[in-house]
């Protein structure tokens, strides 16, 4: 049964066609979440006309709410629009397979070849590229999103939160939703709503509160027998248990956290696995996001490359524990966001026109860029100094130029994420050859 909504006038794919195009989605989508949300409307609202702006529009409100990476989410709610369940799971998974299985050979032509001078040289290049297109998404974010200044006191207050006192990123968020729920009813006109391109959409076909409740009972117990069924196999035909449920109980809570998209939890994901669980060290991490940065698909894939080297360093080595925790970690930090979707978007049209809940989310939003703000400045730490040490004589002068470059080609000369990585990989192996 589809979940369309009875006010659309567009045209209706059959689901084979559907499927052909999440399909190549999965393989196109580089950039980050702007750009796969720019390649969704121009596809499914301009060129295909599958939805409507109006609708777009609406699906792209509920995503920001619930917790998960946009991009992807907005995937699995207009595949569920199309052809209701089966094609919210369609169009989740080929949005993400692609990825996870790009990250799996460079994952592995990292531990197995990584030490060779070649492709090391490839990689550095690569990591201060990286930090160009974090600082640029962020001046992007903060530009957009920062338009009252309870926002700004807001994004500060949570930033020197995060890198002077480590307070974590939910508990910073939790405080800053309760605030701006706070503000957004009884002082609306603090946190003024930012002008908005196109009609509001409303679908007044929401069920009533009892059908809601039962849906999301249903839903829950499913997603709960799924959540459950690896754990129970492993338990059963796998060794040191301990090890696999905490990766399933961490990145379950990862998916938890992500309400504002992949730069609000990769900072989180970076300290715990780094300092906390030493599955891998900074230079690995930096290293990863760097790898998932080359590849289609949400940015948070880089949890992949996080749940494969903690796979690899546990097992002294071993490629296939590496490759089963890769597979492990994928599954769970994204199994949520097909219940989150499925259960909550109904849920999400109640709260339509609440100044509540839209004060939560604009504060939400302000935590998201001081969540960018902390991840650059971890980037550009690890991309400028060598490990350990944080002296100017020690600053790498070759990144601090191709960091310069790399801005201007990204902003000025709007070079494509496809040729911008390439240059990238070929500046480290002059950087090599001449140095």
């Amino acid at each position: 049964m589809t979940a369309r909504s009875p006010h659309t006038t567009s045209r209706s794919p059959a689901f084979s066609e559907a499927l052909s195009f999440w399909w190549r989605l999965g393989w196109i989508s580089f950039g980050g979440t702007a750009a796969h949300i720019a390649i969704l409307h121009d596809e499914l609202v301009i060129e295909k006309q599958w939805i409507s702006g109006e609708e777009f529009l609406h699906a792209l409100s509920h995503c920001m709410i619930l917790p998960g990476p946009e991009a992807q989410q907005l995937a699995i709610y207009i595949g569920w629009k199309l052809h209701g369940k089966k094609g919210g799971l369609a169009a989740g998974s080929l949005f993400v397979l692609p990825s996870m299985f790009v990250i799996l050979a460079l994952s592995l032509i990292y531990v197995l070849l990584g030490r060779l001078p070649l492709v090391a040289a490839m990689i550095s290049g690569l990591r201060p590229g990286v930090v160009a297109l974090v600082a640029l998404a962020l001046l992007r974010v903060a530009r957009r999103t920062l338009i009252a200044p309870a926002q700004w006191l807001a994004a500060v207050g949570a930033f020197a939160a995060m890198a002077w006192f480590r307070a974590s990123i939910p508990l910073v968020m939790l405080v800053m939703a309760l605030l701006g729920l706070l503000l957004g009813r009884y002082q609306p006109g603090l946190l003024p709503v930012a002008p908005q391109n196109g009609g509001e959409f409303r679908d007044n076909s929401v069920l009533p509160w009892t059908k809601l409740l039962s849906s999301l009972l249903r839903i829950a117990t499913v997603g709960f027998v799924l959540w459950l069924t690896p754990l129970l196999l492993i338990y059963g035909f796998g060794r040191d248990f301990s090890f696999w449920r905490q990766l399933a109980l961490f990145f379950t809570q990862t998916s938890f956290v992500t309400i504002g998209g992949s730069y609000t939890v990769i900072p989180y994901v970076a300290h715990m696995a780094v300092t906390k669980y030493h599955w891998l060290n900074s230079a690995q991490m930096i290293d990863g996001f760097s790898l998932a940065e080359t590849t289609p698909g949400p940015l948070i894939i880089v949890v992949a490359f996080v749940g494969f080297m903690a796979g690899f360093n546990h097992s002294h080595g071993s490629t296939l524990a590496a490759t089963l925790a890769l597979a492990v970690t994928t599954f769970y930090t994204f199994l949520p966001c097909f219940i989150f979707v499925f259960a909550g978007a109904p849920f999400v049209e109640k709260t339509y026109g609440n100044r509540g809940m839209e004060g939560a989310l604009r504060m939400i939003a302000a935590v998201v860029v001081a969540a960018m703000l902390n991840l650059t400045l971890f980037l550009i730490r690890g991309a400028l100094f060598p490990p350990g040490s944080f002296s100017l004589t020690h600053v790498d002068r070759f990144a601090v130029i191709w960091i310069a470059v790399s801005f201007l080609l990204l902003s000025k000369f709007r070079i494509g994420i496809g040729r911008f990585v390439a240059l990238c990989l070929l500046s480290g192996l002059i950087r090599w050859a001449v140095w």
